[in-house]
C-alpha cells in the first residue's frame, strides 16, 4: 500500500491540476475528472487546505488562499486527540469517536497527512488502521 502521504499528495495534485487547467469546479466534476473516490477527494481537499491552496465558493472549489482552515483544522485537532488517546483506530471508527461527519474526518485526515503526522496500515481483514507517527 502506498504511504498515506504519497497517496493523498498525489490526489491533491490531481485536483489542483484540474482546477488550474479548467477553472473552478464543483465536487461532482472534480471527482469525475480526477476519478477519485469520495474518501480520496475529501482527503485531497484537506491536504490542499493545509497548504493554503484551495478555497470553496458556494459549491465550487478554486485555487487560492483557503477559507477552509477553521473547520478542517478544528476537525484535525479532534482526530489528533482521538489518535493520541486511543493509539491505533480503524478508519471507519474515526468519525464516530471524534464526533464529526465522515467527509469532514477524511478532510481532517488529509490535513494531518500533509503535516506528516499519521500513518495507516491495512490489516489482513482489510480493515484500515490509522495512528500517529
Amino acid at each position: 500500500m502506498k504511504e498515506i502521504t504519497e497517496k493523498i499528495g498525489t490526489n491533491a495534485g490531481k485536483i489542483w491540476n484540474t482546477i488550474n487547467t479548467y477553472g473552478p469546479q464543483n465536487q461532482s466534476a472534480l471527482i469525475k475528472s480526477t476519478r477519485l473516490t469520495l474518501r480520496d477527494f475529501y482527503e485531497a481537499v484537506g491536504w490542499l487546505a493545509r497548504e493554503d491552496k484551495i478555497y470553496k465558493d458556494g459549491l465550487f472549489y478554486n485555487i487560492g488562499h483557503t477559507n477552509l482552515t477553521n473547520k478542517i483544522g478544528e476537525d484535525a485537532g479532534k482526530i489528533w486527540r482521538v489518535l493520541e488517546t486511543n493509539g491505533e483506530v480503524s478508519m471507519t471508527s474515526i468519525p464516530k469517536i471524534s464526533e464529526i461527519k465522515v467527509q469532514d474526518a477524511y478532510s481532517a485526515l488529509g490535513w494531518l497527512a500533509r503535516e506528516d503526522k499519521i500513518v495507516e496500515k491495512k490489516l489482513k481483514s482489510n480493515t484500515v488502521i490509522v495512528k500517529l507517527k
